[in-house]
């Protein structure tokens, strides 16, 4: 399970520390400041994954909301499969 806490490091810790950070980050996102701005987010693998997951999750509905607010006559099922040769 991941922990949705974030803390903040330095770059120049970061540098310093990044093995530890890196053991960190499988339960923690951790932002990273250059100059006290936000530079980078180090985040696990895993966490990584489940974001871009989501991501296209939420970009799969959009399409499927505008395509079913779409006024244009719509193609039967059966004719999408024998089209495809799936029938």
């Amino acid at each position: 399970m991941y922990i949705s806490l974030m803390s903040t490091i330095s770059l120049s810790d970061a540098r310093r520390d990044l093995p530890t950070l890196i053991n960190e980050a499988q339960t923690h996102a951790i932002t990273i400041s250059r100059h006290g701005e936000p530079a980078a987010v180090l985040i696990s693998p895993s966490r990584y994954e489940q974001l871009l997951q989501s991501l296209e999750d939420l970009e799969d509905l959009r399409a499927i909301d505008q395509a079913m607010a779409d006024p244009s006559p719509n193609i039967p099922w059966e004719q999408v499969k024998k089209e495809l040769g799936l029938a």
